[in-house]
């Protein structure tokens, strides 16, 4: 077992070698956004969560690239979606390439996790239980991306905390930590306990939510356009608290606003809306909820964990945990 830098080094050298091909550019194309780095949490906490429960390190490893190969095309399937400008500090991959070019990337990364995950299977490292996994972490992100992009397209400000935290449950929160913590039971041919899912959500809704916080406050190591989200018009639950309390008028100004095409969003109206919201409370009750959150999560979880048979594994497991909410690795 190595440390997280050195399983993280391993991990990325995998992905890159699931992505070579005989045509350069192309190669170029897929290993674009792998090459970009990251801090690979979702692919660790795999990996960690395998060797905890007593799975071998091989089927650890490649179930973490899998996952760090979904995460990968989905992240350029969404910043198309968004029309995002930036990601990883770098612009998104649409704005490199030409857009259906980008789109075919995605596509092809998709299929690469289906084809690994079928070698694994080929190779006696998993059985179908762990494909079955893969198969509800893309469906429930879809639908979780399916109601994050709904609710721009239509306009929708009536949204409560409790949609969002509905939305995140299913866009974000269950491949960040549920999914992890489950196929390192499946891995080691467990059944995954019910509160892998009760506490991995919250622990997953925080992680978002902190990333939500993160954007606005322009975090220089965040990667992405800062106040991104509210050129895109995301319904974060930030500005969700922020349009509850905000006064008639400043509502009436930030919802027509929000409602305008991403193209067609004054700067300076970004701009006003940016630092009336880092002005209100919403910005420290998201804080809270999030901490509140991670740390019933925490509580669910922790009694399991700490019952699993390797203790270095495991003890890793609990601190990448933890560094999903305070970022950190």
């Amino acid at each position: 077992m190595g440390s997280p830098e050195a399983v993280r080094e391993e991990l990325q050298k995998r992905l890159l070698g699931h992505l070579e091909h005989p045509d350069p550019p192309y190669q170029a194309l897929l290993q674009d956004y792998p090459r970009r780095g990251g801090k690979g949490l979702r692919g660790l906490l795999t990996y960690y969560s395998a060797l905890a429960h007593g799975a071998g390190e091989e089927a650890g490893l490649e179930a973490g690239v899998a996952l760090e190969l979904f995460q990968n095309w989905v992240l350029i399937h969404d910043d198309i979606e968004d029309g995002s400008l930036e990601r990883r500090g770098k612009p998104a991959l649409h704005r490199l390439y030409p857009m259906p070019l980008a789109l075919n990337a995605g596509d092809a990364l998709h299929g690469e996790m289906w084809g690994l995950l079928l070698r694994g299977l080929a190779r006696g490292l998993w059985g179908t239980k762990v494909l079955e996994e893969f198969y509800q972490v893309v469906r429930r992100t879809a639908y979780g991306q399916h109601l994050d992009l709904l609710w721009t397209l239509e306009g929708r400000l009536d949204l409560t905390p409790e949609d969002y935290l509905h939305m995140v449950a299913h866009k974000a929160a269950y491949y960040t930590a549920v999914a992890p913590l489950r196929l390192g039971a499946l891995l080691a041919g467990q059944e995954p306990p019910q509160a892998y899912e009760e506490g991995g959500l919250k622990l997953g809704v925080a992680f978002q939510i902190v990333d939500d916080v993160l954007n606005l406050e322009g975090d220089e190591a965040y990667g992405k356009e800062r106040a991104g989200d509210l050129y895109e018009g995301k319904r974060t639950l930030i500005l969700i608290r922020f349009l509850q309390e905000a006064s008639p008028a400043e509502r009436e100004r930030a919802e027509a606003l929000l409602r305008l095409p991403r193209g067609e969003k004054p700067e300076g109206e970004v701009l006003w809306l940016w630092e009336r919201i880092r002005a209100s409370s919403a910005l420290p009750w998201a804080k809270a909820v999030a901490r509140s959150l991670a740390e019933e999560g925490l509580a669910r979880l922790r009694p399991l964990l700490e019952g699993l048979p390797h203790p270095e594994a495991r003890a890793h497991l609990l601190r990448l945990l933890l560094a999903l909410v305070e970022r950190r690795a």
